[in-house]
């Protein structure tokens, strides 16, 4: 009896590797063995990265209302103390935004929270 080789799903899950290995260099994208390396690190670096970029974004919001509280003679601790004392339900992501973006509506904030 003839050695069964499973060519169809075989070159099925080559095909798809290589597809997700397209536009790496070089050899990264054309040789089996090496696009099989690459792919697996690509995979782990977008699965670590997927949760550092939540910590990398918070970082970027908490410096952007910091500098704008600055400006309004407040701090960015006292005050997300202060909203929390008032039971404000504003996530930071919102107050980045208006800090950024409507200056206005971030004063208004402020002078909500330290009055």
């Amino acid at each position: 009896m003839p050695r069964s080789q499973n060519k169809v799903a075989s070159h099925r899950r080559r095909k798809k590797l290589l597809a997700s290995a397209k536009g790496y260099w070089g050899g990264r994208s054309k040789v089996l063995t090496i696009a099989k390396h690459h792919v697996d690190k690509a995979g782990t670096h977008a699965y670590r990265h997927r949760r550092t970029k939540k910590r990398e974004f918070r970082a970027l919001w908490i410096a952007r209302i910091n500098a704008a509280a600055r400006i309004h003679g407040t701090t960015y601790s006292r005050l997300i103390s202060s909203l929390e004392k008032k039971q404000v339900g504003i996530n930071r992501k919102v107050l980045a935004d208006l800090a950024a973006n409507h200056q206005a509506a971030f004063a208004e904030v402020v002078k909500f929270a330290t009055a």
